[in-house]
């Protein structure tokens, strides 16, 4: 299913889909290969990882911030990761999630916006950004897991996974609209 490398500063990740020369760098560092997937439960294992770094990050970011407001909502996204943890495990254990046909939608806020890196002192506006531009991420690696996986027994799990980030997107810039662009 090709390699995974990972930035080390950043967090970013590349697939690799063709071999070339050299090494892939970003943020002036090589990247680290994550994995190179050879069955349905490397692709959990990754994924689950990736959902534990999240909700850790979501969780460090909540005790570092002063904001309450901020707090809380990296806090909730802390517990829906941890959620996403539990679905993949139980994908695992051969209990496939379904992915629903609705659409969500794409407001494309984040699209617009300059990635930020996060900091204690992030005010409401910056800590909105970090967390969509992060879920945007997420969105975009089970969207990407799920091609890889077309015909596997997570094919459908991921696809829910990736809907469920698109959905934590839109809440987070739904809020941005009316909090950061709407009339104050």
């Amino acid at each position: 299913m090709g390699d995974h490398l990972r930035c080390e500063k950043c967090g970013k990740y590349v697939k690799v889909i063709d071999q070339g020369i050299g090494e892939l760098v970003c943020c002036g560092k090589p990247m680290v290969l994550l994995a190179g997937f050879e069955s349905s439960d490397d692709v959990l294992d990754f994924a689950i990882v990736k959902e534990q770094e999240a909700e850790k990050f979501y969780m460090n970011w909540a005790q570092k911030i002063k904001d309450i407001w901020i707090k809380n909502i990296f806090t909730d996204f802390a517990k829906e990761e941890h959620k996403h943890m539990d679905i993949l495990v139980k994908a695992k254990n051969g209990k496939a999630l379904k992915s629903s046909e609705k659409n969500i939608p794409d407001l494309k806020i984040s699209d617009y916006l300059v990635d930020l890196s996060p900091n204690p002192d992030m005010d409401y506006q910056q800590a909105l950004i970090v967390a969509m531009k992060r879920e945007k991420a997420s969105f975009k690696l089970y969207s990407d897991l799920a091609r890889l996986s077309q015909g596997t027994n997570i094919h459908e799990t991921l696809l829910a996974l990736a809907q469920e980030e698109a959905k934590h997107k839109v809440r987070l810039e739904t809020i941005y609209d009316e909090d950061v662009l709407g009339d104050n």
